[in-house]
């Protein structure tokens, strides 16, 4: 059982020294928003989602209600359901309903990756390892991020807050290249938050992203549907 600890560990070492410097920028963002340094780390440490934290933080800042908060990780954390449904197959027997609730928190897109490729049956203390170096390099670049967004000159802090929105492009730009469906939706979302900014200024900026986001996935996936043995 050490071993398989170990071993998730030294395989989520890299995904965790990704976190650090990922969420350094969201430290240096969730400061820029208002939230103090024991905030901005309750956030990471307590969702562990980049994008819901990012426009979770956007709705406090501007003063949006629990609904809207609630609703915007309603919508953009729903694919973690989809992922902890395929690694549901993938535990062996001994995997206890307790264990599951306390790994499913570590669960993220990357973890996800690295838990599925696995050739054999996942072992609690093997995903644990895993999730546990995610955790920690998560919640320890936005603890490291938080404090220098209290410490260093408004200059530096605002180049640096880049690094969160440079971890976004990098997610969704390598697959819209491959695949027109993603790079419309993209493209439309971006078109209809345009709309909501300049012509619908009375709906908040929050619900503006949530909303485009529904429209241009919608529609895409009705014109352009995944058949099955595409997916």
């Amino acid at each position: 059982m050490k071993d398989d600890f170990l071993n998730g560990l030294r395989q989520g070492l890299p995904i965790g020294l990704g976190y650090l410097f990922v969420s350094f920028g969201f430290g240096i963002y969730a400061r820029g928003c208002g939230l103090s340094v024991f905030q901005a780390t309750a956030v990471s440490f307590l969702n562990l989602t980049s994008a819901g934290q990012a426009a979770g933080v956007a709705i406090i800042a501007e003063g949006g209600s629990l609904m809207a908060i609630a609703f915007s990780q309603l919508v953009i954390n729903l694919r973690y359901l989809l992922m902890g449904i395929a690694l549901s197959q993938k535990l062996d027997d001994n995997f206890s309903l307790r264990q599951r609730l306390v790994a499913c928190h570590g669960i993220t897109d990357e973890i996800f990756a690295l838990a599925i490729g696995q050739n054999r049956p996942l072992t609690a203390p093997l995903l644990y390892g895993m999730t546990a170096i995610a955790v920690a390099g998560w919640t320890g670049g936005t603890l490291i991020g938080s404090l220098a967004g209290s410490l260093l000159p408004g200059v530096i802090t605002d180049a640096m807050g880049i690094l969160l929105y440079a971890m976004f492009i990098a997610i969704f730009l390598p697959p819209a290249r491959r695949q027109l469906p993603i790079a419309v939706t993209v493209i439309a979302s971006i078109l209809i938050n345009c709309l909501f900014y300049y012509r619908l200024k009375s709906v908040s900026a929050s619900m503006a992203v949530i909303i485009s986001s529904l429209i241009a996935a919608v529609a895409v996936s009705l014109i352009w549907p995944v058949r099955e043995e595409e997916a």
